[in-house]
C-alpha cells in the first residue's frame, strides 16, 4: 500500500487536525488516511460538470429542444 509524506503542514492545521483525530476517536494517522479516502471518492466540480456536459451533449438533440420549446408554447396557456 502506498505512503505519504506531507511536510511543512502549519502548526495551527496540525493542531486543528490532531484534535480532530481524537474526538473521532482515532489516531491522526488513521483520521488522515480516512479522510483522504473520502476525499478521493467524491467527484470534483469540474469532473460533475463534464459529467453533465457530455450527457446533454450526446443525449438531447437541438431538434428535441425546438421540439419541446414548441410544445411548451403551445400548452402553455391550458
Amino acid at each position: 500500500m502506498p505512503t505519504v509524506q506531507i511536510r511543512n503542514l502549519d502548526d495551527n492545521a496540525y493542531a486543528i487536525l490532531r484534535r480532530r483525530a481524537a474526538e473521532s476517536g482515532r489516531s491522526l494517522q488513521e483520521y488522515l488516511r480516512v479522510t483522504l479516502e473520502r476525499e478521493a471518492q467524491r467527484q470534483s466540480v469540474e469532473e460533475v460538470l463534464g459529467a453533465v456536459r457530455a450527457d446533454l451533449t450526446s443525449t438531447v438533440s437541438m431538434d428535441a429542444i425546438v421540439e419541446a420549446l414548441r410544445e411548451g408554447r403551445e400548452g402553455g396557456g391550458e
